[in-house]
């Protein structure tokens, strides 16, 4: 399931279209969106080329990165950083994204992407301090620590939908006028294997995270004409500070726990992939790829 256990992002104002890419951007090709929700990404023709963020071609990029002062954020931080990618830490753990912001080179800003404001915010920071936007990874995330029945405890509740959900929502908003102003570029959101499956044991978590696998899946077609690419990272159980006590249990139990370097591998791939509107899942054992979605029943006239 998603792994992080901080919050926040990054963003600026502004319109245009590829060709105001910066220097060193490269225009490719993405994967179109949904046709009435139905089905995984498609691919597009060269006529609706992205500006494109790729795994080997980060120097100069600009990253947002919530949730970025500890484990899968941390992760996909170094990496950028050691791409040549100029990074904005995004958490609401100082302590931690500030060493990590200091050590890479990049900025930190203390965020909670729960509040609309604070994402702003950090965009408004990414954008005055290096210029533009080109990728934006919305990975902030915690379990709900409840459930529907006697334990049902409203203030958990709020604050699993507020980081969860209201996060993603929140950096997508405030990361597209940017983006947009780059010439384009990539949004990734932190969704998990409890957006695709039911998990009995946090409902309210399976409940925000599905919710992000269906934003994902509408915004690929929705941004794909501003030459943005919108895509789901969906982890099964990561070795992250989120399993807090289940790591224990499910170790016990024999079931394998993701190094988060595997999930960090596959937001790489993912960068280098075609598509937009995809969930891409991390399982032990299996190669990552989009999760292929049954086509849903369509009208009859």
């Amino acid at each position: 399931m998603n792994t992080e256990n901080t919050i926040v992002e990054v963003a600026g104002t502004g319109t245009g279209g590829p060709e105001k890419a910066g220097a060193g951007a490269k225009v490719g090709l993405t994967g179109g969106g949904l046709l009435s929700g139905l089905g995984t990404g498609s691919q597009v023709s060269p006529a609706e080329a992205f500006n494109v963020v790729r795994a080997d071609e980060l120097e100069g990029r600009v990253a947002l990165v919530t949730g970025g002062g500890n484990g899968i954020g941390a992760g996909v931080a170094r990496r950028l950083a050691e791409g040549g990618a100029r990074v904005v830490l995004a958490d609401i753990d100082d302590v931690a994204g500030g060493r990590l912001a200091d050590e890479l080179g990049a900025t930190y800003v203390h965020c909670d992407v729960s509040r609309l404001e604070d994402n702003e915010t950090a965009v408004a920071t990414a954008v005055e301090r290096y210029g533009r936007l080109d990728l934006a990874f919305l990975n902030a995330g915690i379990a709900s620590g409840c459930g529907l029945g006697e334990d049902f405890d409203i203030r958990r509740y709020r604050l699993a939908m507020g980081v969860n959900l209201d996060g993603v929502v929140f950096g997508a908003h405030a990361a597209i006028p940017a983006l947009r102003a780059s010439g384009g570029g990539t949004i990734v959101a932190t969704a998990s294997m409890a957006g695709i499956v039911g998990i009995p044991s946090d409902p309210v978590y399976a409940a925000n995270k599905h919710a992000v696998v269906g934003l994902v899946r509408s915004l690929g077609e929705d941004l794909r004409p501003h030459g943005i690419r919108v895509q789901a990272l969906c982890p099964s159980f990561a070795d992250t500070a989120i399993l807090g006590e289940s790591k224990a249990v499910l170790e016990g139990l024999g079931f394998p726990i993701l190094d988060v370097s595997s999930v960090v591998d596959t937001f790489f791939r993912l960068l280098d992939g075609d598509g937009t509107g995809e969930c891409w899942f991390v399982v032990p054992g299996r190669e990552s790829q989009p999760f292929a979605f049954r086509r849903a029943p369509g009208p009859r006239t």
